[in-house]
Order: structure tokens, then sequence, then C-alpha cells
């Protein structure tokens, strides 16, 4: 496995990784029994949605979608409680389903209830909506706390404008800055800067995303985004055995990309036995997931259908709800993508006529391959 660089080995030492999970699977368990108890007690259920959102991001157990359900189901419907409303509201972010958070946060006074802006700057980032201003108030908080959660929103709205130099240095910023001992925001920060240099710039650097991965997964083992995207780089740079090492303790997880990408794998090594086999294995908990958490995995969804998952239509479908809930550059590129594989050519003009009109005047869609296939299009007309 790659070694570390000497800067990516830099930064603060943390609890380690696999102890830092058990205690989070503890802590949660706690969390779960006091909020029974008294449900609407002041804090317990907050408590809860922290560690389950830990749980899904860095663990990849995707049942704590299923666990929140269940924890909003017990709260009060009053439209008057501000507290139980943004707990709601939080659950229906993570859960990507942000007009119904909107509504929500509706109810909720922002000078009541702190934590209400934060959230509202969230939803606005996730769906490209108000970017200068979520831009002005993200470099504010950062500049007044220094926070390392603080930084690393910053930095992936900055990725998100293509600003990527400056993401870079925000993410940098963010390690350096932090003083804790927990491996989760390190490990997070890492992955980010993988993904930057790994997925987004315009000229992948994938010796560079390698090594932020290997950091992120170096603090936190269990964490199965990076060992996706990780396994990635590998099998596309010809590692296929070591793509198949580092997936296979994700696999347990039950997050289906994990199953999808080994499937991919398998299918590089010639195990194409094994490689249908989790193929199907992984379209049952896509479909299992789609179904109970439509967009949540819209996005993830349409990204294995239009690969492994070899439906193209279905690709496409999936892609357009996500571009209904969320019409970011990414999400417009993703969809524009699919309708052009699947031979979609109006469906592929609608597409990228919306993507134009939302962002056309900035300079993240410059910068998009969006822009390319605008320009291509107006000197088809003209010739």
């Amino acid at each position: 496995m790659t070694k570390l660089s000497r800067l990516e080995n830099e930064g603060p030492q943390t609890t380690d990784g696999d102890i830092a999970v058990m205690n989070l699977e503890s802590a949660r368990r706690r969390a779960w029994c006091r909020f029974f108890q008294d449900p609407l007690r002041e804090g317990v259920a907050e408590t809860v949605v922290e560690h389950e959102q830990l749980t899904a991001q860095f663990v990849g157990d995707l049942s704590a979608l299923d666990r929140l359900e269940s924890l909003v189901n017990y709260l009060t419907d009053d439209p008057t409680c501000a507290r139980t409303m943004l707990i709601r509201a939080q659950v229906a972010s993570m859960m990507h389903r942000f007009a119904d958070a909107r509504h929500l946060l509706t109810g909720v006074d922002s000078s009541e209830v702190s934590d209400v802006n934060r959230l509202r700057l969230n939803i606005d980032q996730a769906c490209g909506t108000n970017l200068d201003e979520v831009l002005d108030e993200r470099r504010a908080a950062a500049r007044k706390s220094g926070r390392t959660e603080d930084l690393i929103a910053l930095g992936a709205l900055f990725a998100d404008l293509r600003e990527f130099a400056e993401a870079d240095r925000t993410y940098r910023q963010a390690l350096q800055n932090y003083q804790d001992v927990s491996p989760f925001p390190v490990a997070w920060a890492s992955f980010q800067l993988g993904v930057l240099w790994g997925e987004l710039v315009a000229e992948p650097q994938p010796a560079c995303a390698t090594r932020w991965y290997l950091k992120a997964i170096h603090c936190l083992p269990v964490y199965t985004k990076a060992r996706v995207h990780l396994a990635e780089i590998y099998s596309s740079t010809g590692r296929a055995s070591d793509a198949e090492a580092i997936l296979v303790p994700a696999v347990a997880t039950g997050d289906p990309e994990a199953r999808w990408r080994l499937a991919d794998v398998m299918a590089l090594q010639g195990k194409n036995a094994a490689a249908q086999e989790d193929v199907q294995a992984a379209q049952i908990v896509f479909e299992s997931l789609l179904k109970r958490h439509l967009l949540a995995f819209a996005d993830h969804g349409a990204e294995f259908y239009a690969g492994s998952g070899n439906d193209c239509r279905r690709a496409l479908d999936l892609a357009r709800v996500n571009v209904s809930n969320r019409p970011t550059i990414r999400a417009f590129e993703q969809a524009h993508t699919i309708a052009v594989q699947a031979g979609d050519a109006a469906s592929a003009s609608e597409l990228l006529a919306a993507a134009t009109v939302r962002w056309g005047a900035t300079r993240a869609f410059q910068l998009s391959p969006l822009a390319r296939h605008q320009l291509n299009k107006r000197e088809g007309a003209a010739a």
C-alpha cells in the first residue's frame, strides 16, 4: 500500500479509529436507551441524531436512516415546539428531503434555536441555492470560530464553486487547526481532499488523491466511502488485487456501493460469476434503499444503473429525480452524461438548456463539461 507523504502524515494525533468506532457504537446505544426512557428530554434526541449521522457517514451503516425515521415518529408534531421541528428538519435534510426540511424550518425562530441558520446553510449549499450568501456566511463563520467543521464546510463550498485551490487550502487549514482527538473530522477532511484531487479538478491527480484516501483510512479503517473511492483509483490504474483487498472489509457494512465496486473489480480479474453475484446483491440493496429513501440515494442509484447495473433508462429516471431535488451543477452533469449515454438526445438537450439557464452565468459553469456541450450545440446550430 502506498505510504503517506510527509505532508499528509503530519497532523493531529487522534484516537485509534477502531476504538473510536466502538466508542461511537456504545454511545449510540446508550443514547437510544435514554431516548426511549424520555423522548422529549432536552438534548437526548439531538444526541441520537448526531451518533446516527456519524454511523451512516463513516461506518456505512445505512440502516441509521431507518432508525432516525423511527425517532421522529416518537416526537410530537406540535408546530409550536421549535426544538422538535428542528430535529425533524435535521433528519429530513440527512435524507435529502430538502423541501420538507425547509418547510419544517419555517416554524422555527432562528433567534430561539441557534442551529437553525447552520441547517439552512447546509440545505442551500446542498441544493446550489443562494451560494453567494452561503459563501459570505461560511467565510464569516470559519474566520470567527476557526473550527475544523466550519472550515470543511467552507472547503466543500469552494469545491462546489470550482475554486479548487481555495478548497485545497481550506481543507488543509481545517487539518492544521484541529485540536481534538476524535478521528472523524480528520478522516472527513482527508476524504474531501481525496475527492478534490481524484475527481473534481480538471486534471485529476490519482497519486495525490490516493495519499489522502489512505490518510482517511489510516485515521478510520472502517471508513467505507474512502475505501470505495480508493478502490476506484486502484482499479483504474491496473491494481485490481489492491482494489479487492481494500473493498472486502467494507462489504460487511451493507453499503451497496462497496458490493457494486467489488463486482467491477471481480470482472476486471475475470471472475465473472463472482462479479455477477455481487452486482445482483448490490442491486437488491439499492432497490430497497431507493424504495425507502429515494431522494437520499437517487444519485448513487443513477450511477449504479448507468454502470454495472446496466439500465440506462432507470439511471436517467433517477438522475432526473436528483436534479429536481437538488439542481446543482454536479446533478445536471450526471443527468446529462447519462442521457447522452442512453442515446436520449431530447433529454440531453433539455437538461443542458435547464443547466444553462440556472448556472450559465457562473464561473463554475464555464469550468464544467456542460459549457463545452453548450458551445458545441451553438456551433452546430450555426453551421
